[in-house]
């Protein structure tokens, strides 16, 4: 692994071991990796028709923007927890970081109505990188898996939050209308909150997919004693990568404040775990080295159509866990049967390749 890979994509565990190859197998690579994503896009088409036959309302511009608007908080963790996952670990404390940042957004709003919406979401994303960091730190120097670390800083943070709060929580009428109208403004009839979460993805996907860092992350997820060999900087890069997870859901907070508008120190629960069947249901390999945040995104969409749909044809809530539930099994099986089959299709080549060597 003396070079990073050209495309981000080629960075998978499979691809890491391909040689140099011709270009019409990368290109049945890049054909398979991409049917993770397709398959997203189809099920959600085939959610979306049968939900609309059965109740057109749920194809309502109310729907529609209830539907973006919940998918934007969660693509947003979800963008930050592929970057996590891509290296091969894991933040199980972000909902936690949400709550803690949309709380101490709020109370700082409240002290400060004419604080500008702009500071506010760079406090609150200033907040969730300091317990991103936090984590990274822990992973990396205490060679803890990121699995326990995360999951003992889900109960701090959120026990921080509690102690803070107080049983209290803020109201829509205790903070600032300005901030309030942020959270139901649009553009060109798309809500601002959409709009950030677009930019989250686009630029995370650019830089994974464009630059160096985002290539070496790949590389320690596909194999992290290969990368430390090939002088990538693994401690720092696993710091960076659980302080954007941390930055990202620190942003989600506060627009999850400007969203709700009433906050207590419960806001994020549970969040941790529709993050993490975003990603895996997103094609990102809970093994690391593979997938893309555009894949985390559109689980997020799936998973939040998947929620409204339910509750539009009146299903029990307990089948939308077990759905989920499913999804993630299902994703695990498929992202393995891809792995199995784009292995086979790489030693069937090495085979041909070293026989027409020999001969």
């Amino acid at each position: 692994m003396t070079a990073a890979p050209t495309r981000a994509r080629d960075t998978t565990p499979a691809a890491a071991a391909a040689p140099s190859g011709s270009a019409s197998g990368r290109s049945s690579l890049d054909l398979v990796l991409r049917a993770r994503e397709l398959g997203i896009v189809l099920a959600l088409a085939a959610l979306v028709a049968v939900t609309a036959i059965s109740n057109p309302r749920f194809l309502s511009g109310q729907s529609i923007r209830d539907i973006l608007l919940g998918t934007a908080i969660l693509a947003v963790l979800a963008v930050g927890q592929a970057v996590v996952v891509i290296t091969r670990n894991i933040d199980l404390s972000v909902g936690s970081v949400l709550g803690l940042s949309a709380f101490a957004v709020g109370t700082l709003l409240q002290n400060n109505p004419g604080l500008p919406v702009v500071v506010a979401l760079l406090i609150g994303a200033a907040i969730g990188g300091v317990c991103g960091g936090a984590n990274g730190v822990l992973v990396r120097y205490g060679n803890v898996p990121a699995l326990v670390v995360t999951l003992g800083t889900l109960y701090v943070v959120r026990g921080i939050t509690y102690f803070w709060a107080g049983g209290q929580q803020i109201n829509a009428d205790e903070l600032p209308q300005g901030f309030l109208d942020f959270g139901n403004a649009t553009l060109l009839g798309i809500p601002y909150l959409v709009l950030i979460a677009l930019l989250v993805l686009v630029v995370t996907g650019l830089v994974l997919r464009n630059y160096r860092v985002g290539r070496e992350l790949y590389a320690m997820g596909s194999s992290p004693q290969a990368a430390t060999l090939a002088g990538i900087s693994v401690g720092r890069r696993t710091i960076g990568a659980f302080a954007v997870s941390g930055a990202l859901a620190g942003l989600a907070g506060v627009l999850f404040a400007a969203r709700f508008g009433t906050i207590d120190a419960a806001a994020g629960t549970g969040y941790e775990l529709n993050v993490v069947a975003a990603v895996v249901v997103g094609g990102v390999a809970v093994f690391g080295g593979s997938g893309s945040v555009w894949g985390a995104a559109l689980g997020a969409l799936l998973l939040t159509t998947i929620g409204s749909s339910l509750a539009v044809l009146e299903i029990n809530q307990f089948w939308q866990q077990a759905i989920v539930g499913g999804l993630i099994l299902l994703a695990i099986g498929a992202d393995r049967l891809v792995a199995a089959r784009v292995a086979a299709s790489l030693k069937r080549r090495h085979g041909r390749e070293g026989g027409s060597h020999v001969s």
